[in-house]
């Protein structure tokens, strides 16, 4: 299987409202993901979306290899997530999708299988490039009756695919080869501390975040995530968890907020990087959190970048195994 590859046929429009619908979701309430003036203000032409937004082109982008030549699994548990950010996503940026599936390994009787999102604008610069490695799990690792389950409360129509321009468009194709953008590695960011204000251990302010069922819900459908150990207990309890769980990128979008909030600068957030340890569990009758807390691990004065590593516990447990984010600073 690896090594196979296509180009979704449509483009991607990144959408002001679904930008902030999006930074809702995750909980990020950076300025420069609601108003065009404050996006100004550090540079940027319109709305900026959060770092993990592509993470729901990704949803429908993946939907073809996951229904066939990944067919042959019946669940799929995220387990490693890195974001590459060569570009800010900006309002109106028409996005080309390239998938492949690079990696697979079988590590404790399980399949890791890595897939590989390419994001490209119609200059034929690269955006953004994005890594998920994945479990795949068959009806031998699950209670047999879950996909009958499934079917009967999964949302209607999820999955149906939807056409919205003629695959012959120019539009969907980029205009020369692909070539990785340096805008944001050669960008002066904007952030609201210097590369001198910081040194390796040096701590960034805790925060915490509140979660109850609502939100995941409400992650499902602006996501496209609609597996529903995220917002049914009869059906976590059939995949062997304890209750229901938030979804790893509702986790990741939050901590990636919870550095940007922090840098004062989206976009000067280079690199994201998340491997999942343990899950975040929202109990009906009441509302769970996450803890967020980092500090710099090291520091490069050529490039006035840092790297940060992250820490996120739930109810003491931590959720991330390693997190890390490259950062640039003014």
């Amino acid at each position: 299987m690896v090594g196979y590859r296509y180009r979704v046929d449509d483009y991607y429009e990144v959408g002001r409202e679904k930008i902030r619908e999006y930074a809702r979701a995750v909980q990020d309430f950076h300025p420069a993901h609601w108003s065009e003036a404050a996006a100004a203000d550090l540079g940027y032409d319109g709305l900026i979306a959060p770092t993990t937004f592509l993470s729901t082109v990704a949803m429908l982008a993946n939907r073809r290899l996951l229904e066939t030549v990944m067919a042959g699994y019946d669940m799929f548990v995220q387990t490693d997530q890195v974001f590459e950010m060569y570009q800010p996503v900006r309002t109106g940026a028409r996005l080309i999708s390239d998938v492949e599936l690079t990696g697979a390994r079988r590590v404790a009787g399980k399949d890791l299988l890595t897939i590989t999102n390419t994001f490209t604008d119609r200059a034929g610069e690269v955006v953004q490039i994005m890594h998920t490695t994945v479990v795949g799990i068959t009806g031998d690792d699950v209670d047999s009756g879950i996909a009958e389950m499934i079917d009967r409360v999964i949302m209607s129509g999820f999955g149906a695919a939807s056409t919205m321009v003629d695959a012959s468009s120019p539009d969907t194709k980029p205009t020369v080869a692909p070539r990785l953008s340096d805008y944001s590695r050669t960008r002066t960011p904007r952030t609201s501390l210097r590369f001198a204000d910081v040194a390796p251990g040096t701590e960034l302010p805790a925060r915490t975040v509140k979660l109850t069922r609502g939100d995941l819900v409400n992650y499902a459908g602006v996501s496209g995530d609609a597996n529903p150990i995220h917002w049914h207990a009869g059906i976590a309890a059939r995949a062997g968890l304890p209750d229901v769980i938030a979804h790893g990128m509702l986790t990741m979008g939050l901590g990636a907020g919870f550095v940007t909030g922090w840098l004062g600068d989206p976009g000067a957030l280079t690199r994201y990087g998340v491997r999942l340890s343990n899950y975040t569990v929202i109990d009906a009758a009441a509302s769970g959190s996450v803890e967020f807390s980092g500090r710099i691990k090291s520091v490069d004065p050529d490039t006035r970048s840092a790297v940060v590593v992250i820490v996120a516990k739930s109810a003491g447990r931590k959720i991330f195994g390693l997190a890390t984010a490259d950062v640039r600073l003014a």
